[in-house]
């Protein structure tokens, strides 16, 4: 029986119980800012379980889910994984643990077919209840029956003794036991490692946690179950390990075809990493996380470096090769989720781009980490002190420049081949750990990722959802249902005081899909509440601002009224959103996609897949052909479609965002139709005016575009023509001839500079000999270094030129600084180029002194960069470097 049998199986059988199947959540959490990712079947059903029921009281998915607490052992057990899948069925108050465990076993060993007697079960050793159930209901014997305390058998762990506070409740275990043959009456399935599987969760939420450790039943007892899909599947197929069920074996072909090749081999366990990873890094990127340097695409980044990382080690190759997996996971798992097959090209193209950033970090840091474990080695003599100082290099350059532990680990055992290398690097460990560990605490401290899928969100416990009638109304007669201050529910609010008003229909946006919230006034016959914005939990709207005059009480009636200029203005720059997205798929193709927005009162913000700045010229063409749609005053259209409906048509949706069954459609023309829920203009003409104010990019194979619209825009472009007047007048040229003004006025600097290096130039000549008199002899070869103050890099290759024609055989390096750049060249003689001396590879280690990059020819080669202080003292420590490096 195949994984996507087994899937479909588990769903189709609690549908006939009567639940509704529920399509997996996006990796990327919605409205929660608590958890990065989403690591349970249930957090998409936190509203349900605080209270708040919809159209259905049970549930069946199977979700897409994401962890990282334990990336260290993925590769080494046959279970733990980054990205899995987990079924799981779910009860809102309707049924609890009879149904629950009668359906579980029913489909285990009924639908599955799996024996009766390999399952084992475990119970909360106090939860008599679901003891009796399996016992006398299901008929399970009691030695297979563990009892078990809360640290594994209730949910949260330990709950009742350590917190939080909030929802909690015993759970059930069943487990899967791959040697029977054993017998016995163990007591515990941990007593016998490898024998027992957990295979399900039965989570029995029935109680509140109260502050104190006190439990009070729940009105609506709830039921949570969760079931790893590839750990059930290897039950199924027999298997021990997960990593050996039919979705990873297209993985692990193509890691032997598109990695290893025949040439290299690439270990077991690595070849596990790299399978599990990628699969997350898909998943990832397909649910709209952007490979960055912070939070979610922090995470995906990391994992992309660590598998990129392998494969260079395993195979010595400088090339990108991670994204050439791409396909494979597509073809193991794109039926179920289509959306990675949509995007696998731009997934792709992402995975490469941070490749390529990595490799190039790799080859310009690690000579530069190498350099300073020499430093340790020749400055310091203690064990201890040599350890204390590797630990802190390896934090430095993992925490600054993302090289991995692994690839400096090598470079450590080759600078201290004359010690107990094993014993360097591990007594250096615990410090690299003790620094990353307070870095990691200081992030944690200032990050709302509590890890508690409940922390913050019970401010809407008994609020219905809010009624959001403003794309039709600015104002509205409404009643105030909940009051919050000082992150307190209260019944009355007075003047002065902050509030969170929650009513039970509202004409205010709340901040969603990019768009920020509404402002304006809440008020009644005894005065108002000035709202600065509107925020949302789980569709209860917040109304957040201070009451300024008089006071407020739950449940009376008030005008609520938006600030209908600012909304306005936000709306010019949303529909304006839209025509830049058509433009840029006219402009630059139809791989442009969207990554993220921001639409505000006097800015825009799109961020978009493409692989390279746009030039001037496609700038211009974007910028003119939104005002064309502007000027044409096309109507824009908003209708509600099913979610296949809007799909069918054409609808271009953000994939990071997720859709219900019915969703908003705004159409402009025959040109533009986008999945969005945002408020929107009625004619493209009351745009006014559209000014692209920058362009750049935010990650790699990612740009943005920020833009202004209506008196936005003209104030910008005023701005830019009295700039533009001012240098003028500066210039003392008319405004139409200050471009032939400006290229003589360049003319002329040229030609001075030119001058000026022709001077200098001639003066250096003075001092070639006794340039190369300071040069070194090694070998029958001469080492020349030298600084150069106030020269440029083209000055620097006629010295290079001259010393060359004057000394033979010599290794040169040069360096030489202006008010604002560094440069270094290095020149190699013929006779040393062909002995494999090449001055390409040679600037490649140098130019890390200077943080920069460079490259050339095996005869001449330059870095630059501006960190024209560090100039001078990397020249000094090229020498060393050098005959190191050609082993002189």
């Amino acid at each position: 029986m195949t994984t996507n049998e087994i899937r479909i199986k588990f769903l189709k059988f609690f549908e006939s119980k009567g639940h509704k199947v529920i399509v997996s959540d996006s990796l990327v959490p919605k409205d929660d800012p608590t958890v990065l990712f989403t690591t349970a079947g249930m957090q998409q059903f936190k509203r349900q379980f605080l209270g708040n029921i919809d159209d259905y009281t049970k549930a069946a998915t199977s979700q897409k889910c994401m962890r990282t607490d334990d990336l260290d052992e993925v590769g080494k057990t046959n279970f733990h994984h980054t990205f899995f899948e987990m079924l799981g069925n779910f009860s809102f108050g309707d049924y609890f643990k009879k149904e629950a465990i009668s359906w579980g076993w029913e489909f285990l060993t009924k639908v599955l077919e799996i024996p009766a007697e390999r399952l084992w079960v475990s119970v909360f050793k106090e939860d008599d209840e679901a003891y009796n159930i399996w016992l006398n209901d299901i008929g399970i014997p009691k030695n297979k029956i563990f009892k078990l305390g809360p640290k594994s058998n209730y949910w949260p762990s330990n709950a009742v003794e350590n917190g939080p506070n909030g929802p909690c409740g015993p759970c059930s275990e069943i487990f899967y036991d791959y040697e029977p043959e054993k017998g016995g009456n163990p007591k515990d399935p941990d007593d016998e490692p490898g024998r027992f599987s957990e295979v399900w969760n039965l989570v029995f939420t029935q109680f509140e946690r109260k502050e104190g450790g006190t439990l009070e039943p729940l009105p609506n007892k709830n039921i949570d179950t969760g079931m790893g899909l590839e750990r059930l599947s290897s039950v199924i197929q027999g298997k021990t390990c997960n990593f050996d069920i039919d979705i990873f074996a297209p993985i692990l072909n193509s890691i032997e075809t598109a990695l290893e090749k025949g040439k290299t081999k690439i270990d077991l366990r690595e070849k596990r990493i790299i399978a599990d990873h990628i699969r997350a890094i898909v998943f990832g990127i397909s649910d709209g996380v952007v490979p960055s340097n912070e939070g979610r695409g922090y995470v995906i980044k990391k994992l992309i470096i660590t598998v990129s990382d392998i494969s260079i080690r395993s195979g010595n190759t400088r090339s990108p090769s991670i994204y050439k997996l791409v396909p494979s996971v597509v073809e193991s798992m794109g039926d179920q989720y289509p959306e990675i097959k949509n995007k696998a090209k731009d997934v792709a193209g992402m995975i490469e781009s941070v490749e390529k950033a990595y490799i190039k970090v790799r080859i310009e840091k690690l000579p530069a980490f190498e350099e300073k474990l020499l430093e340790v080695l020749k400055n310091t003599s203690s064990k201890g002190e040599i350890s204390a100082d590797v630990g802190k290099l390896l934090f430095e350059f993992k925490d600054t420049h993302g090289l991995t532990l692994p690839t400096m680990g090598t470079l450590v055992t080759t600078v201290f081949g004359n010690f107990d290398t094993d014993e360097i690097y591990d007594s250096a460990l615990p410090t690299f750990e003790k620094l990353m560990n307070k870095q990691q605490e200081q992030s944690r401290a200032s990050s709302k990722m509590t890890g508690d899928v409940f922390t913050g969100n019970n401010l809407d416990l008994g609020a219905p959802k809010t009624e959001f009638i403003g794309h039709k109304h600015a104002n509205s007669t409404s009643t105030i249902i909940r009051l919050v201050s000082g992150n307190q529910k209260v019944t009355e609010a007075s003047k002065g005081d902050e509030v969170m008003v929650i009513l039970d229909k509202s004409p205010f946006y709340a901040e969603a899909g990019g768009q920020v919230g509404d402002s304006g006034y809440i008020k009644n016959d005894r005065g108002s509440i000035k709202i600065i914005t509107t925020q949302k939990i789980d569709d209860v709207f917040l109304h957040i601002g201070t009451v300024e005059e008089g006071h407020f009480k739950v449940n009376e009636t008030i005008k609520a009224e938006i600030d209908i200029e600012r909304r306005l203005s936000i709306m010019r720059n949303h529909t304006a959103t839209h025509l830049l997205q058509n433009a840029l798929r006219e402009v630059l193709g139809k791989h442009v996609q969207q990554q993220g927005s921001y639409v505000s009162q006097d800015r825009l913000r799109f961020d978009f897949t493409h692989h390279k700045a746009l030039s001037k010229e496609e700038i211009l063409k974007v910028e003119t052909l939104v005002n064309d749609y502007v000027i044409n005053c096309e109507t824009v259209t908003k209708e509600f479609l099913s979610s296949e409906q809007a799909k069918n048509s054409g609808a271009l949706a953000f994939f990071a965002e997720k859709y219900g069954e019915v969703v908003r459609i705004i159409s402009i023309g025959d040109y533009s139709k986008e999945f969005c829920g945002g408020t929107h203009l009625e004619v493209t003409g009351q745009i006014g005016f559209f000014k692209i104010v920058s362009e750049s990019a935010i990650a790699q194979g990612i740009r943005r575009i920020e833009a202004k619209t209506g008196l936005g825009a003209i104030e910008h472009t005023n701005e830019l023509l009295s700039k533009l007047d001012a240098l003028a007048q500066t210039l003392k040229s008319p405004t139409d001839e200050l471009v032939d003004r400006v290229k003589m006025q360049n003319a002329k600097v040229k030609q001075l500079q030119k001058e000026l290096e022709k001077y200098k130039f001639d003066a250096f000549k003075n001092s070639v000999d006794s340039i190369i008199q300071s040069s070194e002899s090694v070998d029958k070869t001469h080492l020349v270094s030298h600084f150069i103050k106030d020269a440029d890099m083209e000055t620097l290759r006629k010295v290079a030129d001259l010393i060359k024609k004057k000394i033979g055989s010599a290794i040169i390096v040069l360096g030489a600084t202006t008010d604002e750049n560094a440069s270094i060249i290095v020149s190699v003689s013929n006779d040393l180029v062909k002995m494999n001396i090449s001055a390409n590879d040679l600037i490649k280690e140098i130019a890390p002194l200077i943080d920069g990059s460079g490259g050339g020819r095996p005869q001449m080669a330059q870095a630059g960069s501006k960190e024209i202080d560090k100039v001078e003292d990397a020249i000094k420590k090229a020498t060393s470097i050098i005959k190191r490096i050609i082993k002189l």
